[in-house]
């Protein structure tokens, strides 16, 4: 299935987009896309259901906007350096273990919201990734087997990231990744029944309509079983829960001077194959 919230910003009604492409309303299925419905398997049945009898009500999609496809979600949890191609890029050894970074929830917004460009940012950056959504509380996993168990669906997600504020100003990456708007989310959840292999996707961004970035999750160091598996060691992962998976190469930091980083008007588009696209335009905060 293909879950989505759409409205107003705070005021979403949870959605599904059928597969003729169909919006339809959930309202009166359930109350939100959240993970209190990720984790109830007979509620997710009932949409299920409903959606394959034709019975939900049609959606008219003109003009309404798409807020982020899961809400009330506890935690952001991101995973640095971890494409093959990423660190060699940027010049960095690939890691031994996973590089773990939080990103505080209010910085999710819908996958075509402006994003703002910080004051006084010279080095805003761009990062399409693979979004993980936690479907069931995970505690101490044994493998990546039931790592990948634990995931309720996946989707696009936009690390944007402040490359002065996260290396050159002392302490840790937080303060260039948590910046109001950095890290639209969308534009659907994709239930992970829909997608065979989340290590045989590929991902675009392009900025102003150039292709900056044309990777795969194939190039993933840690792949999506493993980092789950990994975080259940250091912390519990609750549904609803996201989890950012790192970006290939092709980011603004890893180009030649001058480098190409992103200002006030710059319009960035991504996507994930079977994982919706994404367009923001960029403003001045």
């Amino acid at each position: 299935m293909k879950l989505l919230r759409v409205g107003t910003a705070g005021a979403e009604r949870p959605a599904l987009l059928d597969a003729e492409g169909t919006l339809r309303d959930l309202s009166g299925l359930v109350d939100n896309i959240d993970g209190a419905l990720l984790a109830d398997e007979e509620a997710l049945g009932r949409i299920r259901a409903a959606a394959g009898s034709g019975e939900l009500p049609a959606l008219d999609a003109t003009g309404l906007r798409i807020g982020p496809p899961v809400g009330r979600i506890g935690k952001v949890v991101c995973i640095g350096l971890n494409y093959h191609d990423h660190a060699r890029e940027t010049g960095a050894e690939p890691p031994a273990e996973p590089v773990l970074f939080l990103k505080a929830p209010d910085t999710v917004v819908g996958p075509n919201d402006t994003v703002l460009v910080p004051r006084g940012s010279v080095k805003t950056d761009w990062e399409v990734e693979l979004a993980v959504v936690i479907g069931r509380t995970a505690r101490y996993l044994d493998s990546a087997e039931e790592g990948l168990a634990h995931v309720a669906g996946y989707a696009v997600a936009h690390d944007v990231s402040e490359r002065e504020f996260q290396i050159e100003r002392g302490g840790t990456w937080d303060k260039g990744k948590n910046c109001e708007t950095f890290n639209p989310l969308g534009p659907w959840l994709v239930t992970a029944d829909e997608i065979a292999d989340p290590q045989d996707l590929s991902m675009k961004l392009w900025v102003n309509g150039e292709l900056k970035q044309d990777g795969t999750t194939a190039e993933q160091i840690f792949p999506v079983g493993e980092v789950v598996r990994y975080l259940s060691h250091f912390m519990t992962l609750y549904p609803g829960d996201v989890v950012n998976t790192g970006t290939p190469a092709g980011v603004a930091m890893g180009a030649p001077e001058p480098k190409p980083y992103l200002r006030a008007g710059d319009v960035v588009e991504l996507e994930i194959a079977g994982l919706g696209r994404q367009r923001q335009e960029l403003k001045d905060a």
